[in-house]
């Protein structure tokens, strides 16, 4: 079945605005590029150092495949990585995993 990975980090002050450019412009379709699914990129309504993103795998193995082909990537590695750590408390990401329900409509 598949499965959901819900991240929220922790976003340096006064950061969220190159935050987010960065995650639209260069993260998220580079990690489509590789075969993520991202299904929703979120910022908190009234905190605006709160960012929370969420994945979608259809098995471990696949999530396994494409974390392999994102962070092992020597793109990943030598240009997006050294970003995001000035731009996030790497320190205080929260990943969960969640399945949806018999009647969730994100099956």
């Amino acid at each position: 079945m598949a499965f959901y990975e819900l991240r929220q980090y922790h976003i340096r002050r006064g950061k969220m605005d190159e935050w987010l450019k960065f995650m639209e412009e260069i993260i998220i379709p580079f990690q489509v590029s590789k075969g993520m699914v991202i299904t929703g990129s979120f910022k908190h309504e009234t905190d605006s150092s709160v960012y929370i993103w969420m994945r979608r795998f259809n098995t471990e193995k696949e999530r396994e495949r494409l974390y392999k082909a994102v962070y092992q990537s020597e793109e990943w590695q030598k240009n997006i990585s050294p970003i995001v750590g000035k731009l996030i408390d790497r320190e205080k990401i929260q990943v969960q995993r969640l399945v949806p329900t018999k009647k969730s409509t994100v099956q």
